[in-house]
């Protein structure tokens, strides 16, 4: 099941406070399967609580107690103008607000931490069989203009994808054969035999056909008067900031405590931790003393969005060798470089290709310690001896006493990354490697592993929340190509017609035993062959205030990432209080 590859944001990284752009493309240019969104990485350093305090800078904007000064009011960094606001709430436009995906709705919200989908104006579905998805549609919800939502504006939307297919960024209609609606029911039959697809075609913003069957050219339109059933409605727009209203006929209404949004089209760290942000989405050196001892209430959470790899060239040796690719994962000290990478916010990854704890009930038992591997120097170089590798005056060479030499590939200005890659280089020099660095400006980063031109490259995988699509998008051959043309996925161009059996039984498996049992296979075979050599998880860098609101997304609580782009917060305004209640 192939997901349309995500270009434009980390996963969407101009959806996110960021205030790099670079770093707005750095997950979507290591993984053709995301499109979540990850992280700020421009960090200001040990200078920032210093520059906070004799800088000038700040946005125009009120400081919170609410955002605006007014009870209820929510300071949120959702938005990022450029460097400012184009009113432009088209929710299937790319240069639309951020925000469209919170005025309209799709069926079902994926959580991307454990993949479960939360009902909005989908109550419930079933799959009948392989081919067929039956959505029960909500009723008694009505649009903000006051006309009745019903089935038929669902099967409007998704005709409408398929007649301008500019619209369908997401990829909905390489599944589906057709959408039709009996009643409150709306069946969705797909090309083939594809289980997981559900997760991809029930994410689609849903439009009103009383309004939208008039728009002469729904590609290009700007939507500039939005009309959705969601949480928020379109308050105040200008240039500079805008805000979003509380939907008084929401049909959750209950459930949304802020009752306004306040969104600058400024939202660098300056402004962020000067002007007292409730939720924002950056990645800050120091986090404690830059954030936390900002504002009374403030916390952090950053769970686990993606696995940093390293991708071996699969089409030249010694990559090819599974022995040599054993020899690199051995003489790794993964916590070492997770630390030196990410300042020991996150955890070193296993070679399960699960994106861990998140997917911790698909984890297989057999797999020793749980996957994780230890640095161990003998075993690296007893299998770089396997590949032909052995240890002369200090440096390992090859069976013509040619020292070995190779070069990692990682992106110009992704300082976390180049932390991460300085530190892979160290622990490989210690076990004999020459290692080079090379470091491409980021579009040409993406050529380049996209195209296949690099030996060993630093990349990202997983995080979508669906076993089968991170796997698929890692493993499966049907993203090989030859190396000088381009693929979106499976970069290290990976290809084994068994693990190829297991992703297409998997696609078609409804049973949960049976799903994970090949699920099972497939981390073995991550396990044994090391198609990509994992090293720790990348993190989502959330922000939060407890002071005006509180019961936001946590380790103890992940009903939700704290992404502030997609449909990610529609999650997180529906289960945020206000403080003290």
């Amino acid at each position: 099941m192939r997901r349309a590859p995500r270009l434009a944001r980390r996963s969407g990284a101009s959806r996110s406070s960021r205030d790099d752009d670079d770093t707005k493309e750095k997950d979507a240019m290591t993984d053709g399967s995301r499109r979540a969104p990850r992280r700020l990485a421009a960090a200001l350093g040990i200078g920032l609580a210093a520059a906070l305090a004799v800088s000038g800078c700040s946005a125009t904007v009120q400081p919170t107690g609410g955002a605006s000064g007014t009870a209820g009011s929510l300071l949120v960094a959702a938005d990022n103008g450029s460097p400012t606001f184009v009113r432009n709430f088209n929710p299937y436009s790319p240069s639309k607000r951020n925000t469209a995906t919170i005025i309209y709705e799709p069926l079902f919200v994926a959580n991307s931490l454990d993949g479960k989908l939360v009902p909005f104006l989908g109550t419930a579905f079933t799959q009948p069989d392989t081919k067929t998805i039956v959505v029960d549609i909500r009723q008694g919800v009505t649009w903000s203009d006051g006309q009745a939502f019903s089935a038929a504006d669902v099967v409007f939307t998704y005709d409408l994808l398929k007649k301008f297919p500019a619209l369908d960024s997401t990829g909905v209609w390489q599944h589906l054969a057709g959408v039709e609606a009996t009643g409150t029911k709306v069946t969705m039959t797909l090309t083939a035999a594809d289980v997981p697809a559900a997760a991809i075609v029930l994410g689609v913003p849903i439009v009103s056909e009383h309004l939208w069957k008039d728009v002469a050219d729904p590609v290009t339109a700007t939507d500039e008067k939005p009309v959705g059933t969601g949480p928020y409605t379109l308050g105040e727009f200008g240039p500079n900031q805008y805000k979003l209203e509380k939907n008084p006929s929401y049909w959750q209404a209950d459930k949304v405590a802020a009752t306004e949004l306040v969104i600058p089209a400024s939202n660098t760290q300056l402004d962020v931790v000067n002007n007292g942000y409730d939720w924002a989405y950056a990645f800050m050196s120091d986090v404690e003393n830059t954030w936390v001892k900002a504002g009374k209430g403030n916390t952090y959470w950053f769970p686990p969005g993606g696995t940093i790899s390293l991708l071996p060239n699969l089409t030249k040796a010694p990559y090819n060798d599974v022995n040599f690719r054993k020899g690199l994962s051995a003489a790794l000290d993964r916590k070492a470089i997770a630390d030196v990478a990410e300042e020991g916010y996150v955890q070193a990854a296993g070679q399960s290709g699960l994106l861990l704890p998140n997917q911790q009930a698909w984890l297989n038992p057999a797999l020793p310690a749980g996957a994780a591997i230890t640095q161990d120097a003998a075993a690296a170089t007893a299998n770089f001896a396997k590949a032909g590798y052995t240890m002369t005056g200090g440096k390992l060479v090859d069976a013509s006493g040619q020292p070995l030499t190779l070069a990692i590939t990682t992106a110009n200005g992704w300082t976390d990354w180049l932390r991460g890659v300085q530190e892979v280089q160290k622990q490989l020099q210690a076990v004999g490697i020459t290692v080079t660095i090379n470091q491409p400006q980021p579009a040409a980063y993406q050529q380049a592993i996209q195209n296949g031109d690099f030996d060993l490259a630093m990349g990202s995988f997983g995080g979508t929340g669906s076993v089968y699509q991170d796997f698929n998008n890692l493993l499966s051959s049907e993203f090989v190509k030859p190396v000088g043309t381009s693929t979106t996925a499976n970069f290290q161009r990976f290809s084994d017609p068994a693990v190829d059996a297991l992703l297409a039984q998997l696609k078609v498996t409804i049973d949960p035993a049976k799903q994970k049992d090949i699920a099972y296979q497939l981390e073995q075979a991550m396990y044994d062959q090391v198609p990509v050599v994992s090293m720790f998880y990348g993190g989502l860098w959330g922000l939060f205030s407890d002071k005006s609101f509180t019961n936001w997304p946590s380790k103890d609580n992940p009903y939700a990432t704290p992404a502030t782009w997609g449909s990610n917060p529609l999650l997180v305004l529906t289960n945020i209080k206000k403080a003290g209640s």
